[in-house]
């Protein structure tokens, strides 16, 4: 693959990862847990990074002044949701009008859910690459996670969406004709950390 390729399809491909809301459940702010050597937002961002993602946009909000002290150190997009008060699907809003419009399609990722692998993330990728489907789901064991490879034709649509039931009820609309499940042997797709108790659990695994 030439350079010029290489680069259109670095373009093509970006990531959100929503990590603008109050973690009220969690009673500690996720996104800076430490996370090995790092944070939990560090963790995924160079997950991303590792798996060729290059066009990373990071929705802040709550605390989101700390926050950027640590996003100014990687090559990230930070877009500010001033409105993180009306939860997770205005943070999606918000991250899909700071994309670019090179983009033609967006990964979406909670930054609850940090334990996502590198090859997942590129079996995904190449899925929606080698297929016509504008929604592209990670699967493990018969149960679809995060993070979701979304086509850029449905970003007027999730901008007009109400967010009624979230994410989840806007894409379930397209699953049967333009929806793709791809099995990863990837159980960390499907775990989140609501709970300092899942975050204890799930440190104990990560691999930095």
């Amino acid at each position: 693959m030439n350079q010029k390729n290489k680069n259109n399809l670095n373009d093509e491909l970006a990531v959100i990862i929503l990590a603008a809301g109050y973690s009220s459940r969690m009673k500690a702010f996720k996104p800076l847990l430490p996370f090995g050597s790092v944070t939990v937002i560090e963790y995924i961002i160079q997950t991303f990074l590792d798996a060729g993602i290059d066009h990373i946009y990071v929705v802040t909000g709550f605390r989101k002044d700390e926050l950027e002290v640590i996003l100014k150190k990687y090559p990230v997009n930070i877009v500010i949701n001033q409105h993180y008060d009306q939860g997770m699907y205005s943070s999606i809003k918000e991250g899909v009008r700071g994309l670019q419009k090179k983009h033609k399609a967006f990964l979406l990722h909670p930054v609850d859910i940090p334990l996502v692998k590198v090859s997942t993330i590129e079996t995904i990728v190449a899925s929606y690459r080698e297929t016509n489907k504008g929604i592209i789901y990670p699967s493990y064991q018969m149960k679809k996670g995060h993070p979701p490879v979304i086509s850029s034709k449905y970003i007027t649509g999730l901008l007009n969406f109400d967010g009624t039931g979230g994410l989840k009820a806007f894409l379930r609309k397209y699953d049967d004709t333009d929806g793709h499940f791809v099995n990863v042997e990837d159980e960390g797709i499907l775990l989140d950390m609501d709970y300092y108790k899942d975050y204890e659990v799930l440190k104990k695994q990560q691999t930095v």
